[in-house]
C-alpha cells in the first residue's frame, strides 16, 4: 500500500492506539494535518503551542499513556520546548512532532526554520530528523517505546515539509533494535537481600517515596512494604497520593515547604529507604546537613541516580514496582526465618509527638480581611468527589494544595515539580480532563500563573470540555514576595499584580466559561456548590486572597532542615528535631 509520509505518519499513530492529540498547524506540518480529517484520533486544537505541550502532560500523568502533540516549525518547536523540559525534569511520557522546513532548504535559513533537534536534544530522552518518508514508521515505534520505557520522558519527531509528501510502502514494524538502549527491570538479589536486611535491622527508618513510585505504577507494592514493616513513608510533591495520606504510616511530604513531621522524621532516621525519587535540592536542603545519620537504600530505574546527589549505601537500579515486590519477599523470607525488627514504639511515639505538636495550620480568618487561600483549599477538598484530580499551577498555591488537600488515591495529583512551570495548570488540567473525561477535575492556580495560559480555556470552550479552575487571587507573585518579605528587608521588587486588572469573572466569560467570584468567608462554600454543579462547560472562581498569606512551613534556601521554620503561632514549640 501507497502512502504519503503524512498519512504513514498518523496511520502509524494510531497503530500506536493514540485517542488524542493535542495541536496547531502551520505551514511546514500542513501536509500531516490533512489526513487527521480522515483518522479516528481526535484533534484538539490549543490557542498556543506551549499549551499542547502542557495538556500532553496532564493526559499522561493521569493516564500514564504517553500525550502526543503537534506543532509546526521555527516558533512553534520552540513554543513547546518548556513543556518538553518540564516533561523531562518529571519523566513523563510525551511524543512531540514537529514540522519541518524541506529537508533540501535545511541549514538555508528558510522561512520558520530552527535547528529544532539540537535545541531540544538536552530536554528529550530522544530525538529524530526524518529524512525518508520509508522510516516515519519505524522511527514512530521507537518513539513510542523509549517514551513510556524505563524512566519515562518526552521524545520528539521531527519532519520536514517534502519528506511528509514523499510517497512511502506502508508496513508496521514487528521488532524493535535498540543498540544500547536496555531499561532496568529486576533488582540485583543480592542488593535486595541487603536491603530487606536493612530495613529490619533499622530503629528509626522512613521510606522516602517519590514521582517513580507512579511511574512504575507501585503504589500498590509500596503499601504492602509499608504495612508489613510498619514503616512511615514520605511522600514528594510529585508523589503526592502515591501512598493514602489517610493511612496511619502516611507522614505526607517533605521538602522546602513539606511539614514539620515529614521533615524532621527524615532528619532523624538511621534509615532512608528512597523508592523513585532523586534527592532533588528542595527535598534535602542543604545537601551536608541532610540526613547526616541515615543509612541509604536507593532504587531508581535510571543508573544515573544512583549517587548523584547522595552516596547510597545498598544502590539497586531496577524497576520500582519489581524492585518493591522482589523487597517485599525478601523481608519475608527474613521474617519467615526467625529475624525481627528492633522495637520501634519509641521512634512512633516521636513521631506521633511531632505531629501533635507540629500539624500543618494557619492562623483562622479576621473580620474584614481577605480570604485565607488554605481556607479555600479545605472548602474545595471537602466539596470535592474524593477521587477529584487536582491540577496546580506553581508558587504558594502550589505548595497549600499539595499541604491542605487529602490525596488517597495515585494519579489524582498533577503538577510541575522539577521545572516549576507558571501556567502549567490550565492547559495541563484540560489534558488531565480529556485523559480521564469520567473525573472531576479541579485547577488550583494563582493569578501570577493564570495570565500566562488563561488563553486556553478558549480551547476548554470550545471543546466542550468542562474543567474548574479555582484562581486564588492575592494580587502578588506571592512566593516571590514571601522571599522578599522575608529574605530581602520587604523590599517587593515588581511582585504587585492589582486584584482587579484583568476582571477575572469577565475575562473568563468572554473565553466562554461561568465566571465566578467569592470576597468574604460567607461567599467561598456557595460558589463551590454553584462551580460542582455545571458540567457542561469550564469554571473559573476568583477567590480573593490575603497576600499577607505565607507557606508554612520553610526551610530558607541554602539551609539544612534542621532550621525549618514553622508558622510564629507555633514556635517556642521545640520537639527533638529542633526548629
Amino acid at each position: 500500500m501507497k502512502l504519503t509520509g503524512a498519512q504513514a505518519l498518523i496511520k502509524s499513530l494510531e497503530m500506536e492506539s493514540v485517542e488524542v492529540m493535542f495541536g496547531l498547524p502551520g505551514g511546514a506540518i500542513l501536509p500531516v494535518y490533512d489526513p487527521i480529517i480522515d483518522s479516528s484520533i481526535r484533534h484538539i486544537l490549543v490557542r498556543h503551542e506551549q499549551g499542547a505541550g502542557h495538556m500532553a502532560e496532564g493526559y499522561a500523568h493521569v493516564t500514564g499513556r504517553p500525550g502526543v502533540a503537534m506543532v509546526t516549525s521555527g516558533p512553534a518547536a520552540t513554543n513547546i520546548v518548556t513543556p518538553l523540559c518540564d516533561a523531562y525534569m518529571d519523566s513523563i511520557p510525551m511524543v512531540v512532532v514537529t514540522g519541518q522546513v524541506a529537508y533540501s532548504s535545511i541549514g538555508s535559513d528558510a522561512f520558520q526554520e530552527c535547528d529544532t533537534t539540537g535545541i531540544t536534544m538536552s530536554v528529550t530522552k530522544h530525538n529524530w530528523l526524518v529524512t525518508n518518508a520509508q522510516e516515519i514508521p519505524q522511527v514512530v515505534k521507537e518513539a513510542f517505546h523509549i517514551a513510556s520505557s524505563g524512566r519515562p520522558g518526552p521524545v520528539l519527531i521531527d519532519v520536514p515539509k517534502d519528506v511528509s509528501n514523499q510517497m512511502m510502502d506502508w508496513y508496521w514494524p514487528d521488532t524493535l533494535d535498540l543498540p544500547g538502549y536496555r531499561p532496568a527491570g529486576r533488582g540485583d538479589p543480592e542488593m535486595i537481600r541487603a536491603a530487606a536486611r536493612a530495613l529490619l535491622d533499622a530503629h528509626r527508618p522512613v521510606i522516602y517515596a517519590g514521582g517513580g513510585i507512579l511511574k512504575a505504577r507501585a503504589a500498590d507494592a509500596l503499601r504492602e512494604l509499608a504495612e508489613l514493616t510498619g514503616i512511615h513513608v514520605v511522600t514528594t510533591l510529585m508523589a503526592r497520593g502515591a501512598f493514602p495520606d489517610d493511612h496511619p504510616l502516611c507522614l505526607g511530604m517533605p521538602g522546602m515547604h513539606g511539614n514539620y513531621t515529614a521533615v524532621t522524621s527524615m532528619q532523624q532516621a538511621d534509615l532512608l529507604v528512597a523508592l523513585g525519587s532523586r534527592f532533588d535540592d528542595r527535598v534535602t536542603g542543604k545537601v551536608d546537613g541532610f540526613a547526616p545519620g541515615a543509612k541509604i537504600v536507593h532504587v531508581d530505574v535510571d543508573p544515573a541516580e544512583l549517587g548523584k546527589v547522595r552516596r547510597p549505601d545498598v544502590p539497586i537500579v531496577g524497576d520500582c514496582r519489581l524492585v518493591i515486590e522482589e523487597l517485599v519477599g525478601a523481608v519475608r523470607d527474613l521474617l519467615a526465618g526467625g529475624s525481627e525488627a528492633p522495637d520501634r514504639s519509641a521512634w512512633n511515639a516521636t513521631i506521633d509527638g511531632w505531629r501533635q505538636k507540629y500539624p500543618l495550620a494557619y492562623e483562622p480568618q479576621a473580620e474584614g480581611d481577605a480570604l485565607k487561600p488554605q481556607m479555600v483549599l479545605e472548602h474545595l477538598r471537602d466539596s470535592t468527589p474524593d477521587d477529584t484530580i487536582v491540577v496546580s499551577g506553581v508558587g504558594q498555591h502550589q505548595m497549600w494544595a499539595s499541604q491542605y488537600w487529602r490525596f488517597n488515591h495515585p494519579y489524582t495529583w498533577v503538577n510541575s515539580g522539577g521545572l516549576g512551570t507558571m501556567g502549567f495548570a490550565v492547559p495541563a488540567a484540560i489534558g488531565a480532563k480529556v485523559g480521564r473525561p469520567d473525573k472531576v477535575v479541579w485547577a488550583v492556580d494563582g493569578d501570577g500563573c493564570f495570565q500566562m495560559t488563561a488563553q486556553e480555556l478558549v480551547t476548554a470552550s470550545a471543546e466542550r470540555i468542562p474543567v474548574k479552575v479555582a484562581i486564588l487571587n492575592n494580587a502578588y507573585l506571592g512566593m516571590v514576595r514571601q522571599w522578599q518579605e522575608m529574605f530581602y528587608d520587604e523590599r517587593y521588587s515588581e511582585v504587585y499584580l492589582s486584584p482587579d486588572l484583568p476582571d477575572y469573572v469577565k475575562w473568563a466569560e468572554a473565553m466562554g466559561c461561568i465566571g465566578l467570584r467569592a470576597e468574604t468567608p460567607e461567599d467561598v462554600q456557595p460558589v463551590i456548590d454553584k462551580a460542582n454543579e455545571i458540567d457542561d462547560r469550564p469554571v473559573v472562581i476568583d477567590f480573593r486572597t490575603d497576600s499577607r498569606e505565607k507557606v508554612y512551613p520553610m526551610v530558607p534556601a541554602g539551609q539544612a532542615n534542621d532550621a525549618i521554620v514553622v508558622p510564629p503561632f507555633q514556635e517556642g514549640r521545640h520537639g527533638e528535631g529542633g526548629h
